[in-house]
């Protein structure tokens, strides 16, 4: 199969949508002749024109809320937002708005609308550029939180997403934008609320995000070596979470580590744990574990932004001390 880079995997998805369906539409900052911060729309604007293509002012909140509204009216605005982080300015279309509409009208108002953008730490971009909201998101119904690992994951989720008729925070984390993996070529779908097994194991279960999938396979080589087998799931989604992937998992292996770049106090790696501690429970051999980046501001100075971050050899020395109890 072809190896694309993430970057060029949705600028494929986005193309070829935009091409199928007249009605959507993208606006952000930066997005159109310059094709975006991180080339998401690069090449575009010469097919679609300024149209379809808007720039738009520093003004998160309202084009966010410009969205909501072209929305119900029936088109598919594609918000890019650059970083996560800019969009908590918009805060209140997303959660009062955008996530509330389809309940609020019973239904008649239909809300597709993408929410598009980069997260996590690295490249020295400091604590304006270096979030992840995706815990934060998942707690409001009405919302649907895609989190890509893979290109071809991310193509056929970002595809998924631009015929989905509820709202979709699509997060993609910096550090994977250029690693190249296999995509399909032509139309392709991922179904939301369906995990990735990305690798068969039986010793210990693994659940990670983004970018801590690939620093988890890095650790999984590692381990296999000295006969630990593990078995690693990437949910993909977190809104809807694939519940019963994990639990199989668990129910396998007998041990649960959950690696998030994110903050640890209220995060997705709790809701996985409490659920499995409630359903899973009778299944475990040992304590749930969670590792999670350092709750603190993202340091600007390289050596310290590294340090706040779990590394593959701290993932590697997790899954030994869990498969020690």
């Amino acid at each position: 199969m072809r190896q694309l880079t993430m970057m060029k995997a949705t600028l494929e998805a986005l193309s070829g949508e935009m091409a199928r369906n007249p009605a959507i539409f993208v606006l952000g900052e930066g997005i159109g002749k310059r094709g975006g911060n991180f080339n998401t729309t690069s090449g575009l604007f010469d097919f679609h024109g300024p149209q379809r293509l808007r720039d738009t002012p520093i003004s998160e909140r309202g084009f966010v809320g410009l969205a909501c509204g072209a929305a119900m009216t029936g088109t598919r605005p594609v918000v890019d937002f650059m970083f996560a982080d800019f969009v908590l300015d918009a805060a209140g279309e997303i959660i009062n708005q955008i996530a509330k509409i389809q309940y609020m009208s019973s239904g008649r108002i239909k809300m597709p609308i993408v929410l598009r953008g980069c997260i996590g730490i690295g490249h020295a971009a400091a604590t304006h550029h270096s979030g992840s909201y995706y815990s934060l998101y998942a707690q409001f119904p009405g919302l649907r939180v895609v989190v890509p690992s893979m290109p071809g994951d991310a193509k056929g989720l970002l595809t998924t997403a631009l015929r989905c008729d509820d709202p979709v925070l699509f997060l993609e984390h910096r550090e994977v934008l250029g690693l190249k993996g296999p995509v399909p070529e032509g139309d392709h779908l991922v179904e939301f609320g369906k995990a990735s097994v990305m690798r068969q194991g039986s010793d210990v279960t693994v659940v990670a995000l983004a970018l801590m999938v690939h620093k988890a396979l890095a650790a999984c080589d590692i381990l296999e070596r000295d006969g630990i087998s593990v078995e690693l799931i990437d949910p993909r989604t977190i809104a809807p979470l694939d519940h019963d992937t994990i639990l199989r998992s668990v129910a396998k292996t007998g041990r649960l580590l959950i690696v998030d770049e994110a903050f640890a106090p209220c995060g997705i790696g709790a809701e996985i744990a409490a659920l499995v501690a409630d359903v899973g429970f009778d299944e475990l051999d040992a304590p749930i574990r969670r590792l999670n980046g350092a709750h603190t501001p993202t340091p600007y100075s390289p050596p310290l932004e590294t340090a706040v971050v779990p590394s593959t050899e701290i993932i590697t020395q997790a899954i030994r001390d869990l498969c020690d109890e």
